[in-house]
């Protein structure tokens, strides 16, 4: 019975974390980030003389996380080995990165050009307590069960934390559909996600023990403990022949796992600022991805105890090179009807003149100096949109509230503004350079429509544009199968995958490390883990930078295909063989 209570917290840390894994970094983090973005600037904002989008923001965020955790990782794995502070240490880095995720909800407080700032410095040090912990959660495995149990054990904690995310996310969707998306249900959203993941955290604290170690060592003070684990990392990397099965999967295991972690962390903002996605969408994904993944986590421990684990997880590899070929050809639907599209111009045959409407364009960017401010400006006598004063300085630009109809030419008509055919036709033709789409429909400029260069249906400019743009003509408009349907469907076979690649990389893990040397070696483990979660956001963002943000996507498809050969290569059982007998020989010595 105190068996089953350990593994069952052991299984609850996953249920609570994966709120900030799921709520969070996947379904209405990158929707809001973005959105708070795209308000203060625009597109793009300048940074060291380079025009940056949001999504190559998002993932240096990202990678910045995990550059600092990389650093840490052996030293904590290292130091944990030689005295019982596993447990601590986990406490410790689950307060700073539940604490920081429930931080998040202050970012309206602030000026609108710092809020989305604030939510990437709160959101890198939750990365940090969430992935600086994942290196002692990680450790416990091996003391969870015997090794025949690993597979289940480890695939049992994926599989809670998919409910248990899918769970918090379900009452997020309801709160945020109840409220409108209101800011103060974003703040909640938020503020719940850390207070779950600390709220369950706690059973792990109370429930698993820390592993027992013979002949532990003193405490030592902070240089001493650096000193040491500098010179235990360097003792273990000259180890590398006499554990070269392990260190070898251990390379698979950071070209491939780079690629998967950084599909899952980047997804929901290539879904907002490329795809133009709404969080309604990025959250109605996530749900799918989470319950079909809960259940293909034990799907796959079926199938690693019929195949080996070893073969599982190879096929879900080849599974997921589909997956990113499918994640390349989204794209949105060119606007058809005349209420498709963002501005809508529409003659009035009764009154003789045209009503405009703003149904579905993005927020103006909010910062005075932004280009976005200027076209407002110029036709500020024809759109519906109020006059704000900015917290710095200048005059900004917001698409109206029904009494707020700014129209210096014309009578109000309830929501909508009187436009003469001059005016009509200049802010026609000013679409061109913006990200919004406009559609006339009646009166004598019946029919005429245009889609801006920044808006996300307009393709054809990128280096592998030529591949959405084909499956869109092909495929995506002859079915009607919008960019959200799109998604949707990729997102499930997406979780189909997810929990059985990642329960069963950790599991084949577990199993060739020593159990005497565990936290060193899943230190070593997290290392790679957090090196490869900086190296494929930073190649996602600079190859986003550089060329555009389908060619990073495309740049992670490599990552994961020389993972799976390099893991052809690997021989399990001898791996599992050489575990073995540094186990024996580390206890023989400890009598």
């Amino acid at each position: 019975m105190a068996e089953d209570r350990r593994v069952q917290g052991y299984c609850f840390y996953d249920w609570g974390k994966s709120a900030f894994e799921t709520s969070v970094t996947t379904a209405i983090l990158p929707g809001w980030f973005t959105f708070l973005f795209l308000r203060a600037n625009g597109l793009t904002t300048k940074i060291l003389g380079t025009e940056w989008t949001a999504d190559a923001i998002f993932s240096i965020s990202v990678s910045v996380a995990a550059f600092i955790v990389a650093v840490m990782s052996p030293s904590f794995g290292v130091i944990a080995d030689r005295r019982m502070i596993k447990m601590w240490w986990l406490r410790v880095l689950t307060y700073l990165g539940a604490g920081s995720t429930i931080l998040l909800a202050a970012a309206p407080w602030l000026g609108v050009s710092y809020q989305w700032v604030w939510l990437l410095i709160c959101f890198v040090f939750a990365n940090v307590g969430l992935n600086g912990a994942g290196v002692f959660y990680n450790s416990l495995l091996p003391h969870m069960g015997s090794e025949d149990e690993m597979d289940s054990i480890s695939n049992k904690a994926f599989a809670y934390g998919y409910f248990g995310g899918g769970i918090l996310l379900v009452a997020h969707l309801g709160l945020l559909i109840a409220t409108g998306y209101a800011e103060w249900a974003m703040q909640t959203a938020m503020a719940t996600s850390g207070i779950w993941w600390l709220g369950f955290a706690m059973l792990t604290f109370k429930w698993v023990p820390e592993p027992h170690i013979e002949n532990e060592m003193d405490s030592l003070s902070f240089g001493d403990s650096s000193k040491l684990a500098i010179s235990e990392v360097i003792s273990t990397l000259k180890e590398y022949k006499s554990f070269n099965t392990l260190f070898l999967y251990m390379i698979a295991y950071f070209l491939f796992i780079d690629g998967i972690n950084s599909v899952t962390a980047l997804s929901g903002v290539f879904g907002t600022s490329v795809l133009g996605l709404t969080i309604f969408d990025l959250i109605l994904t996530i749900m799918i991805i989470q319950f079909v993944a809960a259940p293909a986590a034990i799907g796959f421990t079926k199938l690693a105890s019929k195949w080996g684990t070893k073969k599982a997880l190879q096929f879900s590899l080849v599974c997921w090179c589909f997956v990113i070929i499918g994640a390349l050809s989204f794209a949105p639907l060119v606007p058809d009807s005349h209420n498709e599209f963002d501005i809508q111009a529409t003659w009035d045959e009764d009154d003789k003149f045209y009503k405009i409407s703003v149904e579905n364009a993005p927020e103006i960017a909010q910062d005075p100096s932004d280009e976005e401010q200027t076209w407002a400006k110029e036709h500020l006598a024809i759109l519906p949109l109020q006059v704000n004063e900015y917290i710095k300085s200048g005059t900004t630009y917001e698409w109206a509230d029904d009494a707020k109809i700014i129209n210096a030419n014309s009578t109000m008509n309830s929501t909508e503004a009187e436009l003469n055919l001059t005016a009509l036709q200049s802010l026609l033709d000013s679409i061109s350079d913006t990200r919004f789409s406009m559609s006339i429909s009646g009166g004598d400029l019946d029919g005429k429509q245009n889609i801006g260069e920044g808006h996300p249906t307009t393709l054809g400019d990128g280096y592998i544009d030529f591949i959405p743009k084909t499956v869109r003509e092909w495929v995506w408009a002859p079915l009607g199968l919008s960019v959200t349907i799109q998604f949707l469907a990729l997102g499930a076979m997406a979780g189909a995958l997810l929990g059985g690649s990642q329960g069963l990389s950790r599991s084949l893990f577990g199993q060739m490390v020593p159990e005497t040397r565990s936290a060193e070696f899943f230190g070593f483990f997290g290392f790679f883990g957090k090196v490869a979660a900086l190296l494929g956001p930073l190649i996602y963002g600079l190859m986003t930078v550089m060329f555009d943000s389908r060619v990073g996507i495309f740049s992670i498809s490599l990552l994961i295909v020389a993972g799976a050969i390099i893991l052809r290569k690997v021989d399990v059982e001898d791996g599992i063989a050489v575990a073995k007998a540094e186990d024996e020989r580390n206890r023989a010595a400890s009598e």
